[in-house]
């Protein structure tokens, strides 16, 4: 594979334009339409008039500016706009409905001009609003298959904003087949593999395996390489996995963008737009999609945050069904959400939609020889509200780690209890008791700190 270096040149003049791709983010589809239509080098090459095939009406201004007697929509609302990225893991000559394989919440703020990209793992456990718990990638399934109004796009947008406390106004549902075909119109994107990837159980269109290697350092990526690169879970699962996402968005926006290029795809645009219409469904009017990225082409670099909702952020945890899912730490995760909204620091306007933790019986052993160990945190923790039903000495005073032995299924309450006591995730243990006299034991190591000072 030839390694490809980008030129600094290159690399600054498209700064301006990040969030074209990020905010629009039909992986390529409008990015490569945004940019052509807003771009005044090729404007002329595109329109003869001021409309583009198959152009749907919207609900933007009718105020426009002019780009060579040629007029665009405007955004003129100063709320903060969120938009949902749905990508579907479609496969190939199956009806469907499909899972979300990847989801991220996209913000921009035309009154600061400034944006946020927060990427969401599809194994995140939450409450489904009206469909119980559940990983976070099942909620599109679910608004399909029970007819959800709005669908799946609704239900996961729905599911989003409770737990993330968020209004989402528009989503953006895009299958990978075009993300493939776009990348390879486009002539392929160059990507900085940091490590090595060797990922030989990558699964392949008929439940096989496709193995995987790229090398580290400069690839250039065609369009199923680059989808192949996004998708494995070759690292850390996810996290991993939705930070190469990011990487993919990035270098994508800069191959559209390259002045070079559009002139070249430019004609094109016909079939572009065609494959917009077979493989993206949105909320968004196409004079809306224009006008957002009127905003989004004016925000610099330095406005723009990513994250991702990673191992800080989560707790894992086996369901009784013996799925490997995440528990989402709530309070890691408002931290991130007002990180890309850009009002960490200060007080958010929507808080977080808390899951209400499962009522649980919880006893407390002190495993040190700390006096009053147990007494000082069962005080502690009811004064956050929390029950304690028992609080004593462990059968011994030698426990180097701590403890929390779930006897029952209690991963909210888990959580919970990992966070206010500040240990680690392998603190968490499944009992082995059915008949245990507590839904929960915490048995204190030496590890603990101990409860905050009154």
């Amino acid at each position: 594979m030839t390694s490809v270096k980008l030129r600094g040149a290159q690399r600054k003049n498209i700064v301006p334009m990040l969030l074209t791709l990020a905010l629009l983010l039909l992986l390529v589809v409008i990015a490569v339409m945004a940019g052509l239509l807003l771009l005044s080098q090729v404007r002329a090459a595109l329109f003869g008039d001021s409309s583009f095939p198959g152009l749907p009406g919207g609900t933007v201004s009718q105020n426009v500016e002019y780009r060579f007697g040629n007029p665009l929509p405007v955004w003129t609302s100063e709320d903060t706009v969120t938009v949902l990225l749905l990508g579907i893991d479609q496969r190939r000559d199956e009806p469907g409905p499909w899972r979300t394989d990847t989801m991220m919440l996209l913000t921009l703020d035309p009154k600061t001009m400034r944006a946020g990209v927060l990427s969401i793992p599809r194994d995140l456990w939450v409450p489904i609003p009206g469909y119980g718990d559940g990983r976070i990638n099942t909620a599109h399934v679910q608004g399909e298959l029970y007819n959800h109004p709005g669908g799946g796009p609704a239900l996961a947008r729905e599911t989003v904003e409770y737990n993330l406390g968020i209004p989402i106004n528009y989503h953006v549902r895009v299958n990978f087949d075009a993300f493939e075909k776009l990348v390879d119109m486009i002539g392929g994107i160059d990507i900085y593999v940091e490590e090595t990837i060797n990922d030989p159980l990558y699964p392949d269109h008929h439940y096989g395996y496709d193995p995987l290697y790229i090398e580290a350092g400069w690839q250039h990526f065609n369009g199923e390489l680059a989808l192949k690169y996004a998708r494995t879970r070759h690292g850390n699962s996810d996290f991993d996995r939705a930070r190469r996402q990011q990487q993919v968005l990035l270098a994508v926006l800069e191959r559209v963008t390259s002045l070079q290029l559009l002139p070249q795809i430019a004609g094109r645009s016909s079939e572009i737009y065609q494959m917009f219409q077979d493989s993206v469904e949105t909320n968004l009017a196409m004079d809306q999609i224009l006008a957002l990225a009127g905003v989004a082409i004016k925000v610099e670099r330095p406005n723009i945050r990513f994250a991702v909702i990673d191992r800080q952020a989560t707790q894992n945890w086996v369901t009784p069904q013996g799925a490997q899912v995440l528990i989402p730490l709530r309070e890691e995760i408002r931290r991130l959400r007002d990180y890309i909204l850009w009002t960490d620091g200060v007080i958010a306007d929507v808080p977080l939609q808390q899951a209400p933790p499962e009522a649980a019986t919880i006893a407390v052993l002190n495993g040190t020889s700390r006096a009053g160990l147990a007494g000082s945190t069962a005080a502690y923790l009811q004064g956050l509200d929390i029950p304690v039903s028992a609080y004593a000495n462990a059968d011994r005073d030698s426990y180097g780690a701590s403890q929390i032995i779930l006897n029952r299924d209690t991963p909210v309450r888990a959580a919970q209890l990992l966070n206010v006591l500040g240990l680690p995730p392998t603190a968490l243990l499944r009992g082995s008791e059915a008949n245990a006299a507590y839904d929960i034991v915490i048995i204190l190591g030496a590890d603990y700190i101990g409860p905050p000072a009154p």
